[in-house]
């Protein structure tokens, strides 16, 4: 006699129906990764073979690859084929690092400050960075390039009498991590920062040369000497078509407990 297992009677579950954009979608998140990490010279390979490669459909890589060319990663030419239109460059999360320090090796950084000026701290400003309300800090604006490509436009606060030597240094070429450490003799040791997407408004858009609403990526960094205080607040907003930010995570060890 047969035994049954009440699980016969249960039906396999009906595979779901995947529409082509949400294929498109995984695809082109494939292509983005392979651009980046170096994978093609100057040109892509065909449909055909990235069709086979990632197990998709023509039509699918085929979309897949307009996603990317809306993106302005890739340009599809005539008789020419798919092309990398423009890689984006690295910024790591690991590292407390200036933008000269962390495009080292991609070619030159240079500043154009738009304002250098002492303020009365603003209440948010002057608690994040311990100072009494109504204290006068150093602002500083400045839209950054690599090479002729505008890549950030940063703002950033001070504390006075760090941020008064700071004023007397040259601003266009070198960081203010660098100046930091010079006038302090103490290295840089921790940042609280956040990321967020925002999108441009339109004076901001035409600073860093995209369109209105495009997305932006908004870093927020309150750092530190080594000894613990708070010099330097930064809200930066980055071209998100050109920066992809990375970074090495550990999981924590999780504390288990017995009961």
């Amino acid at each position: 006699m047969q035994v049954r297992d009440a699980h016969d009677d249960e039906k396999a579950p009906a595979p779901v129906r995947r529409l082509r954009a949400d294929q498109a979608r995984r695809v082109a998140d494939l292509v983005r990764h392979q651009i980046q990490a170096g994978a093609f010279d100057d040109v892509l390979p065909t449909e055909q073979a990235l069709a086979a490669e990632h197990d998709a459909s023509r039509n699918t890589v085929r979309e897949a690859l307009t996603l990317l060319k809306d993106e302005g990663l890739i340009d599809r030419l005539p008789k020419v084929g798919t092309r990398v239109a423009a890689r984006k460059y690295d910024h790591g999360l690991d590292a407390l690092l200036g933008l000269q320090e962390t495009f080292q090796g991609h070619g030159t950084v240079r500043n154009e400050v738009r304002a250098a000026m002492r303020i009365g701290a603003p209440p948010a400003v002057a608690r994040r960075l311990g100072l009494d309300p109504g204290a006068r800090v150093v602002y500083l604006e400045r839209l950054r390039y690599l090479a002729d490509l505008p890549l950030s436009l940063d703002l950033t606060y001070l504390t006075p009498e760090i941020g008064a030597q700071v004023l007397e240094h040259d601003l266009e070429t070198t960081d203010i991590f660098v100046l930091l450490e010079q006038i302090t003799g103490q290295r840089l040791g921790s940042a609280d920062l956040s990321l967020e997407a925002v999108a441009a408004d339109p004076h901001t858009a035409a600073t860093l040369d995209v369109p209105a609403a495009a997305p932006l990526l908004m870093l927020e960094r309150l750092t530190r000497l080594d000894d613990g205080t708070p010099v330097d607040l930064e809200f930066i907003r980055m071209r998100g078509d050109r920066i992809t930010m990375r970074g090495n995570l550990t999981r924590a060890t999780p504390e288990w407990k017995v009961i």
